[in-house]
């Protein structure tokens, strides 16, 4: 690469770009020492952009106190979604647990990874 760069005028965009690969090779090609690497990072960038789209809607939310909010109830129906939960089950279940007084000090016990649905309604 670095031969053929020098084939390209150095204000080219293809010049640019092969100067641009070669400045992060060591990182293009860890995998290959690594067999632990992941070629795809689409599970990462899936997560990322959720919360990059989040983080730029939070913008219009009003307030800092209901970016904040609108932020933990992202991120808890991100955390019902990777554990496979219902977040609408989950946020149902949660709120009539604190409507009917759940103590605050077992708070623990109302988190996704806590959440345990109801096999059957009661009658």
């Amino acid at each position: 690469m670095r031969r053929s760069s020098r084939a390209f005028s150095r204000s080219s965009k293809l010049a640019e770009d092969i100067r641009y690969t070669l400045a992060r090779w060591p990182g293009l090609t860890r995998f290959l020492n690594d067999g632990r690497l992941e070629l795809d990072t689409n599970p990462v960038e899936n997560q990322i952009s959720k919360i990059a789209l989040t983080r730029k809607n939070a913008l219009f939310a009003g307030h800092e106190v209901g970016a904040e909010n609108w932020a933990m109830l992202v991120s808890l129906i991100a955390n019902c979604k990777m554990t496979n939960i219902d977040p609408v089950s989950y946020l149902t279940n949660t709120l009539r647990a604190l409507l009917d007084g759940h103590p605050k000090s077992g708070i623990d016990d109302l988190m996704p990874w806590n959440f345990a649905p109801a096999s059957s309604l009661a009658a």
